[in-house]
């Protein structure tokens, strides 16, 4: 048994981040998953790991955290090699505002429990929900095109996968999922695309974790 457990759902893309990030590091890990679509994340014992009942979540030595951003941040510190981060202040900067942007600023308005809420609340139907989603994605991902373009070589930032890459790939595979058009943004896809084939990035796919759907 790992020292490290993470909790998450295996189409979690703040989970995946988290994932692509430890297998970077070389870290092992245990994942215990909760089911989204049926609300195991609400249940009381993981509420007392994680008060918003989200996922992820690490626990290790007795210790529990939650937020993707602190987590992996606190990878990087625990963990320092190889960085996730540039060595200079400018370029750490950089990459923490390419990672907000889609943290902070695509993705909640494209999760699940805001998708429910459109629905449930709102009478949002599907084709409502998939515009919604490509709306959001689709003005994130032309800022980060330029960023991508200024600060990429090869990878999102740079000429090696760090944490930009780790936001982009779970933030790319939503795009897909939906069905959004992605023929604007030729850094960042082919960024995207060799991030993929590295295999840290392969092993957290969705489709190869353990509770994957069939």
């Amino acid at each position: 048994m790992s020292a490290l457990t993470l909790h998450g759902y295996w189409r979690s893309t703040s989970s995946y981040r988290v994932r692509i990030a430890l297998n970077l590091k070389g870290v092992a890990y245990d994942q215990v998953t909760h089911d989204l679509r049926t609300g195991a994340q609400r249940e009381p014992d993981y509420r007392a790991l994680s008060p918003q009942g989200l996922v992820p979540a690490v626990e290790t030595q007795g210790f529990a955290f939650t937020q993707s951003p602190a987590i992996l941040e606190w990878i990087e510190e625990r963990w320092p090699q190889p960085p996730l981060l540039p060595p200079d202040a400018e370029g750490r900067a950089i990459v923490r505002s390419m990672a907000a942007l889609i943290g902070c600023d695509i993705h909640p308005l494209n999760n699940l429990r805001v998708l429910q809420a459109l629905k449930q609340d709102f009478g949002a139907d599907q084709p409502a929900l998939d515009t919604w989603i490509a709306r959001w994605i689709t003005d994130g991902f032309a800022a980060l095109e330029a960023l991508v373009t200024r600060h990429g070589r090869g990878f999102a930032f740079g000429d090696r996968a760090g944490l930009a890459d780790c936001y982009l790939v779970p933030q790319l595979y939503s795009a897909e999922r939906f069905h959004v058009d992605l023929s604007a943004f030729s850094a960042l896809v082919a960024a995207g695309e060799k991030a993929r084939a590295l295999d840290a990035f392969a092993m957290a796919h969705p489709s190869v974790q353990p509770d994957a759907d069939p």
